[in-house]
């Protein structure tokens, strides 16, 4: 007979800058199933953790915008990719998060997985869908261009671990943008094994950072933090979504307001989050020049 061994026990850390740093505090807090039942262990983030995620986010921004629509795509089919590769994993941590079946877990994956590819489709058909060439009174041409807002945080909706997850962070970022995900505080498996595909697919480290822990103590630290372009509020309780709000009109952030309770997450996207956080910018040019 073998002899017994004892379980390796899991901790998730943060992802900032493309790396896994523990919690400057050093704190960490346990995860259970929708059961019950012990999953792993996760770091709770500090308000200093998400400034440095801030930090991270900014910096990778120059980077991300600049780089062709075309190649902005293939890296974020390449996360479709490795997802496909561990689906197996991500179904098994859908369904311990949210008590569901397993047929009713696989089928959320594979409507994540989809929606990420759909996404990675449109980053080279942004800008002929939201910009336009405009009819002027002279010698000029004149044309609208779609162009990222910046910086945005995100927090997580709380009634869809990954796919609702997926619909929030692929718009944001085909658009251009760079994230800060703040994952569901209780259920935070499915995000925190995304972080570790992103991790290993060829996402330029900072684009997508991902924290854990209270939303209550996070959010407000992101809401009113000056180098934080936009928020995306869609996991934000009601009585956390109007303090959010006006946290982010210090600055005056572009902000998208909580989804509406029982929001079905599966439906048909269309463009609407894919241009919640896009600004146009007209420029002028002379003709014959």
């Amino acid at each position: 007979m073998p002899e017994p061994r004892v379980e390796v026990r899991k901790t998730y850390k943060l992802f900032i800058a493309g790396a896994f740093p523990r919690s400057e505090s050093g704190r960490s807090y346990v995860v259970n199933a929708a059961d019950g039942t012990f999953l792993a262990n996760v770091a709770w983030a500090s308000r200093k953790d998400a400034r440095d995620a801030v930090v991270a986010a900014r910096a990778a921004l120059a980077g991300w915008s600049a780089a062709t629509a075309y190649n902005r795509g293939q890296v974020l089919y390449r996360v479709a990719e490795l997802l496909e590769d561990r689906r197996g994993q991500f179904v098994d941590a859908v369904r311990e998060s949210e008590g569901v079946t397993a047929r009713t877990a696989s089928a959320q994956v594979s409507a994540a997985i989809d929606r990420w590819v759909w996404y990675a489709g449109w980053t080279d058909k942004l800008a002929q869908v939201a910009g336009s060439t405009n009819p002027v009174a002279g010698p000029y041409f004149n044309f609208s261009v779609p162009e990222p807002t910046g910086v945005i945080a995100v927090v997580a909706p709380t009634d869809s671990t990954l796919l609702g997850l997926v619909s929030v962070v692929a718009p944001a970022v085909a658009a251009a943008n760079t994230v800060v995900v703040l994952a569901d505080e209780h259920r935070p498996l499915p995000a925190v094994t995304l972080a570790e595909v992103l991790a290993t697919s060829d996402v330029p480290a900072g684009v997508i950072n991902l924290l854990t822990g209270p939303i209550e103590e996070l959010a407000p630290v992101l809401a009113s933090h000056r180098d934080v372009d936009g928020i995306d509020l869609a996991g934000a309780a009601g009585d956390l979504a109007g303090p959010l709000e006006a946290a982010g009109a210090t600055n005056i952030k572009r902000i998208s307001r909580p989804a509406l309770p029982g929001h079905d997450w599966s439906r048909d996207p269309g463009t609407s989050r894919l241009l919640r956080f896009v600004e146009t910018k007209t420029v002028w040019h002379p003709i014959g020049t």
